[in-house]
């Protein structure tokens, strides 16, 4: 039984969702998003709801029944209030600058790294003396705002000895001891 699957999606105000045979289009005033459906799940589009079942109980359509209904629901906050990510670069010299939707990184390699950003990922980069750099990114796709959010943390990951990296403003990292000189 999938909990999250028979819970149905409210549609915000603002919002249209339209389903043309197995693609699903969400509308709002963000933008737009859509979403190939599986044939093995049926959806049914009401008023202001979006419900889902499924035609038979396969351990991998049990699994896909949650998986679209949570997709839909994420599409539906997306175009109507959006979502934002937030990294900090903390290590001496560690900088971060947005020219246009172009990020240019400073994280201790010899040459500056520049990545570009999807035009559908809004970038905005902050330097404040005596703090560290901070990269905020907003996007009404929760999907391509992750991985966009991800790739920037790859770069150099916070490490557990002092801390130093790209990390998210709201992670935590787990800190070790580091060696203890013998006496």
């Amino acid at each position: 039984m999938s909990r999250i699957g028979n819970n149905p999606v409210t549609i915000p105000e603002g919002v249209t969702v339209t389903l043309e045979e197995n693609i699903i289009t969400v509308k709002g005033k963000l933008g737009e998003l859509t979403q190939e459906i599986s044939p093995s799940i049926t959806v049914l589009v009401n008023d202001n709801l979006v419900s889902f079942s499924r035609k038979s109980d396969q351990k991998d359509i049990r699994s896909m029944h949650g998986l679209y209904r949570s997709l839909v629901n994420n599409m539906c906050i997306g175009v109507s209030v959006g979502y934002t990510k937030k990294l900090q670069f903390i290590g001496v010299g560690y900088r971060a600058a947005a020219n246009g939707q172009n990020l240019d990184i400073s994280a201790g390699f010899s040459h500056n790294i520049v990545l570009s950003i999807p035009s559908d990922v809004k970038l905005v980069a902050e330097t404040e003396k005596g703090k560290a750099p901070l990269v905020t990114l907003t996007s009404h796709d929760k999907q391509l705002l992750g991985a966009v959010a991800a790739k920037i943390r790859s770069f150099r990951p916070p490490e557990p000895y002092k801390g130093k990296g790209i990390r998210y403003v709201d992670e935590y990292v787990r800190r070790k001891a580091g060696k203890t000189s013998a006496s």
